[in-house]
Formats: C-alpha cells, structure tokens, sequence
C-alpha cells in the first residue's frame, strides 16, 4: 500500500558485488583496499582481428542454464546480497518486493553467439539461446531465486547509468510504501558487439585503465553486476540488520546534447538535482565516485561539471572502473556498493594506474593507494550515451 505520510528512511542493509576483482563482498571489499586490477586478456569472445584486447572479466562466472550471462551474474549478484542482508528467500514469501536491474546489453552476448552460429549454418541451439535473451530476463533470474509472489519487477536500460536509475527505482519504492524491501542494481556480460563499439570510436586503452590521468588512452571493457538490498530504515533497526548507508535521494536527466559525448551543463544539473532532492549542500559531500571511463571526453567535462557545481573546493574524486573496468549497466550500480562500503568502513578506494594528474582535471583522485578517512555524505555518478544522467547521494548510517 503506498504510503500518504512522510517518505520514509531508506536503508541500504546488504551489498553483492560480482566484478573482476572480487565476487562477494569480502573479497571486493579486498580488491578496493588493495587496489587490485582486474585487466587481462579477454577470453570470453574471439578477439582475432583487434591490435589490443585487454578487458575485466569475472573469474568464475555462473552458468544458470535457464538464463544467459548477464541474468546470471544479476542472480549470483542478488543471492550474494541478500545472504549479506541475513534474509532467505523464505522469509519473503508475503513481503512486497520490488526488483530493478539496470542494463545496457541485455544478452547481447548470446545474440553475438547466434549471429555466429547462424553465419556457420549450424543452427542447433539457436532456440536454446533464442530462449534467453529478452532483457527482462535479467529482473526474472531475480524474481525465480526469491519465489516471492507480490513482486514488482522491472529492467531498466538506459546504458551505463541503468544501475543508479534502478537504485532511484527501487528507493521511491521503498520511500513511498509500494514496497518492504527492493533488490536493486545492474549487470552486463562482456560482449563482442560492445568491445567492438567502443573499439571502433577509438576509445579502448590497450593497456589499463587511467582515469583522470594526462596519459590515459580509454575504457577498458567489463563485467559482472552489483546488487543492493534496501529496506525502511525502521524495519531495517528492528531486526538488527548491517546498515551500510541511508540512500538519501536521486536526480535524472536527459540532456540529449550529443549521441556520445557528455554535456557539462547536463551533468552539472543533474548532480544539482540530486543534491536538492537529496537535502544535501555541496559543501556536505565529502567524496565523489565518479563515473571516471578514462576517455579524454568523459573526464574532462565530469570535472569540469563537478567545479559548476563545487567551484573551486572539489570534494576528493576517484574512480572505481581503473580497477573494474566499465562494466556497463552494471557500473554505478557497483560504484553505489563502493560508496556504500567507503561510508561504512570509512575508507576511500583508490584510483590506480595513476601517474599524472591531467591539469584539466583539477581533482585529488585519491591515486594508487586506498586511504582511511571519515566520510558522511558520498555521491555516485552514472553517465550514459545520449545524454542519460543519473546520480546517488547516500549518507553514512547514524
């Protein structure tokens, strides 16, 4: 029933992060101290043809045979959170639900492999993995692990900021009494026809990764999901529950300036909305995780968008995709558990493969090494093609 009081409180009460550095969240968590990198040859597709094929795949990815990839990184990606929540899907038999998971390829590692097959004549699985590559599948594999039947579930593909867009979703929903508890995030597989994309716009580093750096070449591919449990904030002191943040609020926006180049204006306007929303001053936001690709346009205008906003006093400004890649969909839904994470261990992650800091980029990246620090108050950045912005404040925990 939707709620006709005030909004309530959202809690953030348990993080599954499946990424090139760590499945889970001891080892992420591991992989954010240590600075870990998650690049190395792509293994998952056929790289023949391509100068350079560095990307950041997941280890040890699931096989759901029912599901492709990406569904099944946001399944491993959801049971992992939910265990870290201490809720079994039991327990969520007659609790309202909401599930939303961000994407921007779907399975469109499957299409790639039906292409191939049907290129070859040898259509024998076509149907098999016809079966599996609506992008709804990526909410389904979520719904079929919890069993629960007052579930609302919806996938968001509004490209690399879909994580932070199904955050939004599934806080309104929590805020306003449409739900008890919201499984909410991103994921993506690796996928030629995405490698191939960025490949061609001139955008992949042929070695790491280098946010912010005067030397940075690019993004380098990646993977996995990053899914969150949120719940009222009530609820969640009642049963004794792991707070990790309070969500405090979101904005989106859709400048449409240009098909892949960011606008500073829009982004500039889309972190003042979430800050209003939020009731958050600048002057309260003490780290910014930003969505860093590595290219020459990404970094310039978000820092240039960032001093719009905060003038000349930046707060300190890392980005988690030197480590994980840019993960797509699933990116600022993983840069939300970072965030979640720095809140509640009071840390920052570093930003690595940093050797010089570009002069058109006037931040403190936090570079190579993690730092201890006291943080109340985190936004997330997720900036997409076309213009899609999406950025989450979170607060740390009383």
């Amino acid at each position: 029933m939707i709620s006709s009081g005030a909004p309530r409180r959202v809690a953030v009460t348990g993080l599954g992060p499946v990424t090139a550095i760590g499945v889970g969240l001891s080892e992420f968590r591991d992989g954010l101290r240590l600075g870990r990198s998650g690049a190395k040859p792509i293994s998952s597709f056929n790289t023949e043809g391509f100068a350079y094929a560095q990307g950041c795949e997941v280890a040890d990815p699931p096989s759901e045979p029912t599901f492709g990839r990406a569904a099944s990184f946001a399944r491993q990606a959801a049971d992992l959170a939910l265990q870290d929540a201490g809720i079994a899907p039991t327990q969520l038999r007659d609790v309202p639900i909401t599930i939303a998971v961000g994407t921007t390829d779907g399975e469109s590692r499957d299409l790639d492999a039906i292409s191939e097959i049907l290129r070859h004549d040898d259509q024998s699985i076509v149907g098999e993995l016809a079966s599996r590559v609506h992008p709804v599948n990526l909410a389904v594999a979520i719904a079929d692990l919890v069993g629960a039947p007052r579930t609302d579930m919806v996938t968001i593909a509004t490209a690399c900021s879909a994580g932070n867009y199904a955050i939004g979703y599934g806080h309104d929903a929590i805020a306003f009494g449409e739900a008890d508890l919201a499984i909410v995030g991103g994921a993506d597989a690796l996928c030629r026809k995405t490698f191939t994309g960025f490949y061609r716009l001139g955008t992949i580093a042929p070695d790491v990764c280098r946010p912010f750096d005067a030397d940075r070449k690019g993004i380098l591919t990646g993977e996995g999901s990053g899914m969150l449990i949120l719940e009222p904030m009530d609820k969640a002191i009642a049963r004794g529950a792991v707070i990790y943040a309070e969500v405090l609020g979101y904005g989106l926006n859709c400048d449409a300036t240009h098909p892949v180049a960011p606008d500073v204006d829009g982004v500039a306007g889309c972190i003042e909305k979430a800050l209003a929303l939020s009731g958050v001053e600048p002057a309260d936001v003490d780290l910014v995780s930003a969505h860093g690709t590595g290219t020459r346009a990404n970094d310039v205008a978000e820092c240039q968008a960032l001093a719009h906003v905060y003038g000349e006093e930046l707060p300190r400004t890392i980005s988690v995709k030197s480590m994980i890649g840019h993960s797509m969909g699933a990116a600022s839904a993983i840069g939300a558990i970072a965030s979640a994470l720095a809140l509640h261990d009071q840390f920052i992650p570093p930003t690595i493969n940093h050797r010089s800091t570009d002069p058109e980029c006037p931040i403190d990246c936090v570079p190579n090494s993690a730092v201890d620090a006291e943080l109340e108050v985190v936004q997330n950045n997720g900036l997409a093609f076309g213009g899609n912005n999406a950025v989450l404040v979170m607060r740390r925990a009383d």
